[in-house]
């Protein structure tokens, strides 16, 4: 199973800041600390900034914040919010489906039940769990403590 690149940014923009709660946060401090383009996370922003998983404020002192303390964010349901759909096969849209042999293959049900594991087992996760080793990853992504300069959004 392949999540998109947009939920991968999504979670990877939760990650951080979860890591920084202390503070606001910028699109281009988050871009700088993964090495992501910019303009790919504007978009990301905004979008969870709709589902209302993060708060952000625009202006000089701008940036964002989580919406919801990391405990309260389940990973299953941001990666819900986050994937267009999560169909494994053509046969799991039966409007584009044109497989023949879809009404009497077993595989279709096998990794519906598959599709069905992978969400059971993110839902048990929250933005929590993956913080567990906060210093280590603030350590890796290599900007201790940065202060924002420029504007969120």
């Amino acid at each position: 199973m392949q999540l998109t690149q947009y939920t991968d940014y999504s979670l990877r923009v939760l990650i951080y800041l979860g890591l920084y709660p202390e503070r606001r946060c910028t699109i281009t401090e988050i871009s700088d600390a993964y090495d992501i383009n910019r303009n790919h996370l504007v978009k990301v922003v905004h979008s969870l900034s709709q589902d209302g998983w993060i708060t952000t404020t625009r202006g000089k002192s701008g940036g964002m914040v989580l919406s919801f303390n990391p405990k309260q964010i389940n990973i299953g349901a941001v990666i819900q919010g986050t994937e267009p759909h999560m169909n494994l096969l053509e046969c799991f849209d039966n409007k584009y489906n044109t497989c023949p042999i879809t009404s009497a293959c077993v595989l279709k049900h096998a990794l519906y039940q598959a599709r069905k594991a992978f969400m059971n087992v993110l839902s048990n996760y929250t933005l929590e769990d993956v913080l567990v080793q906060p210093e280590i990853l603030i350590s890796l992504l290599g900007n201790v403590g940065a202060a924002p300069d420029n504007p969120a959004i």
